[in-house]
């Protein structure tokens, strides 16, 4: 199936300026948002600290639940709604015997017994979640060298600049909607991470695999136009996988429910944003570095 016609030639390179100055923008917003503005909503796993979800027989009211945990001189906790009548609260103080007996009593006298169910506590410290917090840096750092290497050895060192160029802007891009929105971020937001770096590497490999093999019958067109002509090319086959993606992750994201709401999103930003960057931000650094040292290698064969 073909949703574009046979011999359709947009001019994608002829956009780069157009395209690298919104690619910028939006990076820049993503860092400013991450480091003066909301910061990252980090969840328990990398904070560090307790998290207690609790589910109520009837409507409760943030209010009262704040007051309940002030009542016990805990004036640091944060409320989330996470379905009908469900919240989790979190706050820094260790979940010990003492406090875990103090907070079921403290719900008993607000909210009568019976009338509420405290379904889990959790505690991580923080030097827990610190160690947590630096492996999912490295493993994220870990995937894109990893991607390096590899379309380096495939293609040609370019290419595999171009592809973690566009990944490294997926994932700020992707992480400054997480901030923008005051998304949580979690273990399953990591989890959504490095998916959207393998689906937006294998989006990029199409396009540069069908830029050598048409290269590679002709040498001489110029590589802009090569270029063009195989992003066209493969534009069905991006557009329509793509398509098919984003509809069952807006389903997750709707349907879901709201422990993989924020997975979800990511995700959905993620898809989009790597299908932009495959077609608009790796390809053109590859022409980009044309006739420069990093372009020697198996692209020439």
């Amino acid at each position: 199936m073909e949703i574009i016609k046979p011999g359709t030639n947009f001019d994608f390179v002829g956009k780069i300026k157009i395209t690298t100055g919104i690619s910028v923008a939006l990076i820049i917003i993503s860092i400013l948002s991450v480091v003066l503005h909301r910061g990252l909503n980090l969840g328990i796993e990398f904070a560090g600290g307790t998290i207690i979800q609790i589910k109520f027989s009837q409507t409760a009211t943030a209010d009262d639940i704040r007051k309940t945990f002030t009542d016990i001189n805990i004036s640091d906790a944060i409320i989330q709604e996470i379905g009908k009548d469900e919240v989790i609260v979190r706050t820094n103080h260790p979940a010990d015997k003492e406090f875990q007996a103090s907070v079921g009593e403290a719900m008993t006298k607000q909210f009568g017994e019976g009338n509420f169910e405290i379904r889990k506590i959790e505690f991580v410290g923080p030097k827990v979640g610190a160690d947590l917090r630096n492996k999912a840096i490295l493993a994220i750092i870990l995937s894109c060298l990893g991607m390096l290497i590899y379309i380096a050895l495939r293609f040609e060192f370019r290419y595999g600049l171009g592809g973690v160029i566009a990944l490294i802007h997926d994932t700020i891009v992707t992480i400054g909607a997480l901030s923008l929105l005051n998304k949580e971020f979690t273990l399953a937001v990591i989890a959504a991470l490095l998916t959207i770096i393998g689906y937006s590497i294998n989006d990029t490999i199409v396009v540069f695999d069908r830029i050598r093999e048409n290269r590679r019958k002709d040498l001489r067109t110029k590589l802009a136009d090569v270029i063009n002509s195989s992003i066209n090319e493969t534009l069905s086959r991006t557009i329509l996988t793509s398509l098919t993606v984003v509809l069952v992750l807006l389903s997750l994201f709707f349907l879901g429910g709201p422990v993989i709401h924020d997975f979800s999103f990511a995700l959905l930003v993620g898809v989009i944003v790597g299908t932009y960057s495959s077609i608009f931000i790796a390809s053109p650094i590859v022409l980009f570095f044309e006739g420069s040292k990093l372009s020697r290698g198996k692209g020439k064969k």
